[in-house]
């Protein structure tokens, strides 16, 4: 399958806190302008979105959380296991995170009818 890569270093060097209103740098602002933008043309186009998370200063797990959390939200949970792919050669754990932990737990709390911002 035909890739879009989408590098979180091209977003910023220093990813940071969960919400735009908390830091610029934010995994919610990293969702709405790369992800699921990205996401969605890959869907649109038959591609895997591939997301590159190496070369930045590190993660905090609430950028990670909001940055893919959200994707559950937005498409079914079945297209996203067929068409996300995360690379971190640098912290190979994060991969496990998101898509064993992050995704799933996000999952249940949609089923739960929880809504997705926590104020």
């Amino acid at each position: 399958m035909d890739k879009i890569i989408v590098k979180v270093k091209d977003f910023t060097e220093y990813p940071d806190a969960r919400y735009i209103e908390h830091d610029s740098s934010s995994g919610e602002e990293f969702y709405y302008n790369y992800v699921k933008p990205n996401f969605e043309r890959a869907i649109n186009e038959n591609k895997q979105l591939v997301v590159d998370l190496d070369d930045t200063a590190g993660y905090a797990s609430s950028f990670l959380d909001e940055a893919f959390g959200n994707l559950v939200y937005d498409f079914s949970f079945d297209i996203i296991k067929l068409r996300l792919q995360i690379i971190s050669n640098q912290e190979p754990d994060w991969i496990k995170l998101i898509l064993d932990d992050i995704i799933y737990i996000w999952k249940e709390k949609k089923e739960k009818g929880l809504p997705r911002k926590e104020i």
